[in-house]
């Protein structure tokens, strides 16, 4: 993790919103956000990720320059569920003082399937694209309304959107549409400074992870040029954080690959 003193808040008075801030990618971005000053708004699905979501705010909160935090439970595969947790985020912005204002979308929450071909249910392909990739699209919209000048959208791919993965299609598919998404948004979006990109994340060590047959993850470690190893959620949050910043104001329509090398772009 990257050291951030309390004089030096890149991100102080800005307000972000992490979808899937609850756990592994999401909660890092989440506190890396908070720790470069912004007030963090975590986006979570299940009811059983309450705890986990308050610790993060908890974590977040309880840093030295005490930026704020507040947890929504919303599940983005349900389509009113972007417009209801913008509507609650925006209320508590105004019960705080704040203005109504977005200033980064982190658009990390996501689902996955490992299935062969030959066994996938429209069900299913409905299951993660309708969070992945409609839920993503549905939770920008809701967003733009309250997104200021110069705010940052920033989408999580993932290397399975460009590489070849038995038994991955449904989920590689729709990382790569993520990605289809992004470059158009940038065209669309940047005429008043608005940057939109997307992280690339190889495997890292996170719950999801574990859901990724083993042979595959062992492969890839092998084939990573730095330390051959998984990376960190720290390692993709400090891009996120990055791409969150006025430091990257002349970077948009750009995926950015976070594999320590396994995936060159």
């Amino acid at each position: 993790m990257s050291t951030i003193s309390t004089t030096h808040l890149p991100l102080q008075g800005r307000t972000a919103i992490v979808t899937g801030g609850s756990r592994g990618i999401g909660a890092g971005i989440a506190i890396e956000l908070g720790r470069r000053g912004a007030d963090v708004i975590l986006i979570y699905s299940a009811p059983n990720s309450a705890h986990l979501a308050q610790d993060i705010a908890e974590r977040i909160t309880s840093l030295p320059h005490h930026p704020m935090a507040f947890c929504i439970r919303g599940d983005l595969g349900n389509v009113q569920a972007p417009r209801t947790i913008v509507e609650t985020a925006t209320n508590w912005l105004r019960a705080n003082g704040k203005e109504e204002k977005i200033h980064i979308l982190v658009n990390n929450a996501g689902v996955e399937l490992a299935k062969s071909l030959g066994g996938i249910t429209p069900e299913e392909f409905a299951s993660v694209y309708d969070v992945n990739v409609r839920g993503t699209l549905l939770m920008t919209q809701a967003v733009l309304p309250y997104l200021v000048a110069s705010g940052r959208i920033i989408n999580l791919s993932s290397v399975g959107a460009r590489a070849a993965f038995a038994n991955l299609s449904v989920y590689c598919s729709s990382k790569a549409a993520i990605e289809g998404l992004t470059r158009c948004w940038a065209a669309e979006l940047g005429h008043n400074g608005t940057t939109v990109n997307a992280v690339s994340p190889g495997p890292v060590q996170s719950q999801m992870l574990d859901n990724i047959p083993q042979e595959l993850v062992e492969a890839q470690k092998k084939a990573t040029p730095i330390e051959h190893r998984v990376g960190t959620t720290e390692e993709v949050a400090d891009i996120v954080a990055w791409l969150a910043s006025k430091d990257s104001k002349w970077v948009t329509g750009q995926t950015i690959s976070a594999s320590g090398g396994w995936a060159v772009y």
